[in-house]
């Protein structure tokens, strides 16, 4: 059955989320919502997670989670089923809770800001759900990890780890002053919020800069099998026919202006169409393009006419 490549490795850092099943809701109260963070709490203890935002709403969840060991599947597994189990008994029912695989976004934790794009996003969920009112504070909302922030060290849990989005926001120590300087931009970050910014967020497979995206890239290729699917796939296929082409072009002298200048038939352009269909999965019609041949259907042809010569 096809499925959804995870990439892991140590110390990645990933926004999760995942939902209940039929959109129903995962959590009907203020029990299960504690009862799913004891759960995190011990997977955390299990796998050695750090976690760095959560938010919990009433039929889905955000995690931001740092991974030491390379274990996000692992530790994802044993958790929602946990969850689910635990669910499943107080209420009396069977069969899923949580719709389908969850999601996993690769996040850039670098120190480049990327971290805070994705805890913001987390945090803010709130305010875009409309569940904090203009003359309510964020920190009135009571199911997410940012009430937490503004507590002493000693007041949260040991996995939830607050230094590095801290950081990010510039503010150097976790001390009164700084929890405040926090607090502060977090309320002004939440006048600003349009949505616009985080837009698609969710929809992405990774957030990060074009070397990060790429060294990412490289990791699905080689570990991408038949049985896989998913956007960063076809984005691995694609980064590795870009590749080969801009290996061709430099072996023929060529630009990219020579393509486009080239004729659309040019026996050169046919060896590196043959070569992006041995190597790769793109399609002819993303070949054809790419390399400046007409349409898909004139690209099938000249390949047609080109295997019956050699045969």
């Amino acid at each position: 059955m096809a499925r959804k490549l995870r990439v892991q490795y140590e110390d990645a850092v990933y926004h999760v989320m995942n939902r209940g099943d039929r959109r129903e809701e995962i959590f009907r109260s203020a029990h299960d919502r504690e009862l799913f963070l004891e759960t995190l709490g011990e997977a955390c203890a299990k796998t050695d997670w750090q976690v760095h935002a959560w938010c919990l709403m009433d039929n889905h969840f955000h995690l931001v989670v740092e991974t030491p060991k390379g274990n996000l599947a692992d530790g994802m597994k044993w958790l929602l089923a946990t969850y689910t189990s635990r669910f499943n008994r107080r209420y009396g029912v069977v069969g899923h809770l949580f719709s389908g695989r969850y999601k996993s976004l690769i996040v850039d934790g670098s120190g480049n800001g990327y971290l805070r794009t994705v805890c913001d996003y987390v945090h803010l969920n709130p305010v875009r759900a409309r569940l904090i009112q203009p003359d309510q504070r964020l920190s009135d909302f009571p199911w997410s990890s940012y009430k937490l922030y503004l507590l002493p060290k000693g007041s949260r849990p040991p996995w939830l780890r607050v230094d590095r989005l801290l950081g990010e926001h510039g503010i150097p120590n976790d001390s009164a002053a700084g929890r405040a300087e926090f607090e502060k931009r977090m309320e002004l970050r939440r006048a600003a919020e349009d949505g616009q910014e985080l837009k698609g967020l969710t929809r992405n497979w990774c957030l990060g800069s074009e070397a990060f995206r790429k060294e990412l890239l490289t990791q699905v290729s080689e570990r991408a099998g038949a049985e896989h699917y998913g956007e960063e796939i076809r984005a691995a296929a694609e980064e590795k026919a870009s590749r080969i082409v801009g290996e061709e072009l430099r072996r023929l002298g060529w630009s990219q202006k020579s393509l486009e200048q080239t004729r659309k038939g040019d026996p050169k352009k046919v060896q590196i169409a043959l070569r992006l269909r041995r190597e790769t999965t793109m399609t002819l019609a993303w070949v054809a393009e790419r390399l400046r041949m007409g349409t898909r259907t004139h690209l099938a042809h000249l390949l047609h006419w080109h295997a019956k010569k050699e045969s």
